[in-house]
């Protein structure tokens, strides 16, 4: 069993950053795809980024290519979420997960999920 446990988030203004990472216990998260989503009240969850077993393959939603960039770190068992520019829009909270099937894009085709991180950014 693999718990995810999501940090990093915060109140930030239009235009800053944050860095997001995923810790992952009881288990390696190597062997897995992750994903990064998020949902804003009154929304259903929304995919933001996915990334390979060894980092090497990476996809975006397309409102957040150029300004997020996922990463892991399989010796740390971590991923991480950059996000850079960030806009009013991108106010969530923030959740990761392990691809266990289906379509990357789906949240129905992850599981583990973390309790998430706020990510409030003020305009």
């Amino acid at each position: 069993q693999v718990q995810l446990v999501e940090s990093g988030g915060g109140l930030v203004q239009a235009g800053g950053s944050l860095r997001l990472s995923c810790a992952a216990s009881g288990r390696s998260i190597s062997s897995y795809y992750m994903g990064w989503f998020r949902q804003a009240p009154g929304k259903e969850r929304e995919f933001v980024a996915r990334i390979s077993w060894s980092g090497s393959n990476t996809l975006y939603a397309d409102s957040m290519k150029g300004r997020f960039t996922i990463s892991r770190d399989n010796a740390k068992n971590t991923v991480y979420l950059q996000m850079n520019s960030l806009k009013p829009e991108d106010t969530a909270v923030y959740y990761c997960a392990a691809l266990v099937g289906g379509s990357y894009y789906a949240a129905t085709s992850y599981d583990y999920w973390g309790q998430g991180t706020q990510v409030t950014v003020s305009s």
